[in-house]
């Protein structure tokens, strides 16, 4: 009996610490950046990558996005790093790479020469928000208004539907080879026949950007002012409440390795980064 109690208790106390993380702010950036919807990490080259809206209509192809390029420390080395674009938002790394959802095309930017190489438009797309490449290169990605999920092979480059019937889909992530994705609040499994198996759900105010830390642990943003970290058995805490600092808090960035999330703050023109 004494036995099984002091398994309940640590049980309860291992389940009490992995839900106890908090965020510490380690900087944000100078408001240079225009209108911020997405922030990623290249390890390879030690930098930051955010696109840039720039505009108050988050759908129009005006060709006024961009891309800004920012040091780990959180400054913004070129705010208009690269340009062309229409109202970029979430973005994926493959080897030198940068891959952007830009409304109904999907971008692709050499990051060493700092210039767009290709665009992908994506048939009947109004909203491409996210996405996310495999480690061959296949791509992942979201459209908003429709409501659709697109898979992108790496060597034909030909979108196809992959799902559909989805309420509010926008971020979208991998961890191994699973597929996860945020749709309408609730946090999303793909199943290997497509289905939708919920983990957690209850997140309002427009769930946006998804990270994977580990097959049992997520980081969710949600657009208008929260950040949540998830457990793969549904349970789930609220690491910022932003909207009582007033800012958005619109597709995140991770980096493992140190435990710093980044966070695009939208109106607010910056970046912040945390330690988790």
């Amino acid at each position: 009996m004494k036995k099984e109690i002091c398994f309940l208790w640590l049980l309860l106390t291992i389940n009490f610490v992995s839900m106890g993380q908090t965020l510490e702010k380690i900087w944000e950036t100078d408001s240079v950046l225009k209108v911020p919807e997405s922030v990623i990490l290249d390890a390879k080259n030690q930098r930051l990558y955010v696109s840039n809206i720039d505009g108050k209509n988050a759908w129009e192809k005006d060709g006024k996005g961009s891309v800004a390029l920012l040091t780990l420390s959180g400054r913004v080395f070129n705010p208009v790093w690269v340009t062309g674009l229409h109202a970029p938002k979430g973005m994926s790394m493959f080897q030198d790479f940068l891959i952007v959802a830009d409304v109904d095309s999907v971008v692709i930017i050499d990051v060493i020469k700092g210039q767009v190489i290709k665009k992908i438009f994506v048939e009947g797309a109004k909203a491409l928000n996210d996405l996310v490449c495999d480690k061959r290169g296949n791509m992942y990605v979201t459209d908003s208004k429709e409501n659709k999920v697109f898979f992108i092979d790496a060597v034909k480059l030909k979108p196809e539907l992959y799902l559909e019937g989805l309420t509010g889909v926008n971020g979208v992530t991998l961890f191994e080879k699973t597929l996860y994705i945020v749709d309408a609040g609730t946090l999303y499994r793909i199943g290997k026949d497509k289905e939708k198996i919920k983990i957690a759900d209850g997140m309002e105010g427009r769930t946006d950007g998804v990270e994977a830390i580990d097959e049992n642990t997520f980081i969710v943003s949600c657009w208008e002012g929260a950040i949540w970290w998830v457990k793969s058995n549904g349970e789930k805490k609220l690491l910022w409440d932003a909207k009582k600092e007033g800012y958005n808090t619109a597709d995140i960035g991770i980096d493992k390795k140190t435990q710093t999330l980044y966070v695009p703050t939208f109106w607010r023109n910056t970046v912040r980064a945390f330690k988790w």
